[in-house]
């Protein structure tokens, strides 16, 4: 089982890979940042323009139209949500994007919301 001290460390070492990975991912009007945040109950992405410092548009599991069946926190509720970021980006006219891990490894929920964004139409 393991304590606050270690998830304390963890998370440090999340917003360190994370730092690195913003040095060189910056969002546009045009290609704005789809950004991902995970928790253990819920995943959340939004599309953000860096030059102007606003969410043009944002999706997560805890959205009211939200097509979730079962839990919230794994691979079927990121693909879910993947799909409606994607479909509210087209709505907007955005089809491309720069992503943004957010320290996170690029495996299991936060590979399946960027494929599911992918095969919506978003191009990065």
């Amino acid at each position: 089982m393991s304590s606050a001290k270690d998830y304390a460390a963890r998370n440090v070492r999340r917003l360190r890979r994370r730092r690195h990975c913003r040095r060189k991912v910056f969002g546009t009007a045009a290609k704005p940042r789809l950004t991902v945040f995970r928790s253990h109950k819920n995943i959340y992405c939004q599309l953000i323009d860096d030059m102007k410092g606003v969410t043009l548009v944002s999706a997560s599991t805890k959205h009211k139209g939200a097509q979730i069946d079962g839990f919230a926190g794994n691979k079927n509720a990121a693909t879910a949500v993947g799909k409606a970021i994607a479909e509210k980006a087209q709505a907007m006219g955005i089809s491309a994007v720069q992503f943004d891990r957010n320290g996170y490894k690029f495996h299991g929920r936060v590979k399946a919301l960027a494929d599911a964004a992918r095969e919506g139409g978003l191009k990065f």
